[in-house]
């Protein structure tokens, strides 16, 4: 057995600590450091994790024998650290989006090739049970032909002011989008707007469409009633519904759909509505998280690609990058190509 990798954490703020407890449960890894400017912050994690070193400065941890490092900083500084950390030698995984930019994403693939290093994102939903057996279902001609798709991530609260919604919550989707299907999508178009500070778009609306027709929306904002993570599948056979809130039944499909066919008599095409069970598959009570952490210690000592690796990253950073410019154009229809 390969001796646990050891890891340094940048960022113990909104996300960081839930990355740290995972990084720290995993017997392969040893949660060996932990960055963070704000000593508020660094001493909670001082207080959990007392045989752990800690920094206030990035350079010291990257100066440091660690192996690799996670980064889980606000989304403008995720480029410029896995650059350094890349350039230090270390394996690194960051939280999504990999980069504000196509430019900046390609550079970050293209110097870990280069020096044969891990780069893994956080699009954590890849390994999400539910999400995964969607996927299955999709692979295995479960729905039929996908004919669209609709997600809603909405909530109050968490409001930014250095990204839009887009930025923030949209790769979420996107990302889950790409993994089902396979396929990048052809065009996006995007529209928003900023109510709260005039700065940043506060609610997107995303249109997608995938190879073969498929229609995909996505629907981001933190100004909104309720919480809502959902995701409605609809295909010439099936229908599912995903509910990420649900306390049980995260997951059901649907056997409703219409069939069309040719009436004899008067030579037009009829529809024919079905209705049949409501199935709701038993998923493994996995921790997402736990997995993807579990995959980038794997990935880095079995020397393989993580599902979720820079150039998944980079896929949804070109999405992402589209949007953004067919928001400033007000909704123009733009080309994203294969």
């Amino acid at each position: 057995m390969s001796h646990p990798t050891p890891v340094g954490l940048i960022g113990f703020g909104y996300w960081g600590p839930n990355l740290a407890r995972n990084f720290h449960a995993i017997p392969e890894c040893d949660l060996a450091a932990i960055c963070e400017a704000n000593a508020h912050r660094l001493a909670k994690a001082r207080a959990l994790y007392r045989a752990t070193r800690f920094y206030d400065n990035v350079e010291a941890l990257l100066n440091s024998d660690i192996e690799a490092v996670a980064i889980a900083t606000p989304a403008r500084s995720h480029y410029p650290l896995a650059r350094r950390a890349l350039l230090a030698n270390k394996h690194v995984f960051v939280e999504k989006p990999l980069a504000m930019s196509v430019a900046e994403a390609e550079e970050l693939v293209e110097l870990a090739e280069a020096r044969g290093r891990v780069l893994m994102v956080g699009h954590v939903f890849e390994y999400n049970p539910a999400v995964r057996h969607i996927k299955t279902l999709l692979d295995k001609g479960v729905i039929g032909q996908p004919y669209y798709f609709y997600s809603t991530r909405v909530n109050l609260g968490r409001i930014q002011s250095d990204i839009n919604a887009l930025w923030s919550i949209a790769p979420h989707d996107i990302s889950i989008l790409i993994y089902l299907l396979g396929r990048m999508p052809v065009t996006v178009s995007a529209r928003g707007a900023r109510f709260l500070n005039g700065k940043v778009e506060d609610v997107v609306f995303l249109i997608l469409t995938f190879p073969n027709g498929v229609l995909a929306h996505i629907h981001a904002s933190w100004l909104d009633p309720s919480k809502v993570r959902r995701l409605t599948v609809v295909g010439s056979k099936k229908m599912i519904i995903y509910d990420d809130l649900a306390a049980e039944g995260k997951v059901k499909v649907y056997d409703k759909g219409v069939t069309r066919f040719t009436d004899p008599q008067y030579g037009e095409y009829q529809y024919r509505l079905h209705t049949g069970d409501i199935a709701i598959p038993k998923l493994p009570l996995l921790e997402p998280l736990r997995l993807e952490t579990e995959d980038f210690i794997r990935a880095i000592q079995s020397g393989r690609a993580p599902l979720a690796d820079g150039r998944n990253g980079l896929r949804v950073v070109r999405v992402l990058e589209a949007a953004q410019q067919s928001l400033e154009k007000e909704g123009a229809l733009l080309s994203l190509g294969e």
